[in-house]
């Protein structure tokens, strides 16, 4: 008996000890929140020429590291500034082809003549956020509002053309390179709410369809998931 309640008087210690330790740890005032981040969109195509429409599901893939920068002591407002990738595809009738001239666009009104037709981009990504959240140095679930604006440069694009018996894909120089647009995430928690609306357009200026400049722009709608 004598031995169980040394035994458990040592334990209680023990844990005391551990437990004033990682309290010191937890209510430690210089805690970060959200520098990883993984999210997935569906991707709209704003301002279409006339007849371009959307079909198979546009989807895009985002990745990662947000340095956190408190702005006061609470560390509910912060600024973040990082860098990520980011996956992006568009399918839709709109259709390029490259010729020994350049490229060239049309517009596939019968939708049973293609399986599949869609850009790709591969952007590396510069997040610039102001963060509110309600969160302390106890508290790991919490309400989160993040906006801000997010630069890119498109590192490649690929256009890709399905038929039944025919393929045809090529890398497609045509897409504006450098990009900007405003962002906007709010959730609780792990699931988190996301939207991302392009202020620069898709394609350059030298895109057209009969003699109109293609002007469409990215929405992204989605969810957002910060790791730590």
């Amino acid at each position: 008996m004598r031995l169980i309640i040394c035994t458990f008087f040592t334990l209680f210690f023990l844990y005391s000890n551990a437990q004033q330790k990682i309290d010191s740890v937890i209510v430690d005032d210089s805690f970060l929140e959200d520098q990883f981040y993984i999210g997935v969109t569906y991707n709209f195509l704003v301002n279409q020429p006339t007849d371009v429409n959307q079909r198979n599901l546009s989807y895009g893939l985002q990745s990662g590291f947000i340095k956190d920068i408190p702005l006061n002591n609470s560390r509910k407002l912060a600024l973040g500034v990082g860098l990520g990738y980011a996956l992006n595809n568009y399918y839709s009738n709109l259709r390029a082809t490259e010729t020994s001239s350049g490229i060239s666009y049309e517009v596939l009104t019968n939708a049973s003549d293609f399986k599949r037709n869609k850009i790709e981009s591969h952007i590396i990504e510069v997040p610039l956020e102001f963060r509110w959240r309600n969160a302390s140095a106890t508290d790991y679930r919490f309400w989160r509002i993040y906006t801000g604006l997010k630069l890119g440069y498109v590192v490649s694009t690929r256009s890709k053309y399905v038929e039944d018996d025919f393929k045809d894909s090529f890398y497609n120089t045509d897409s504006t390179k450098f990009q900007y647009g405003l962002t906007f995430s709010f959730g609780y928690n792990t699931f988190n709410l996301h939207a991302h609306y392009s202020l620069s357009n898709l394609f350059n200026d030298s895109v057209t369809i009969d003699g109109d400049i293609i002007k469409m722009k990215p929405l992204r709608v989605g969810l957002i998931f910060y790791i730590l």
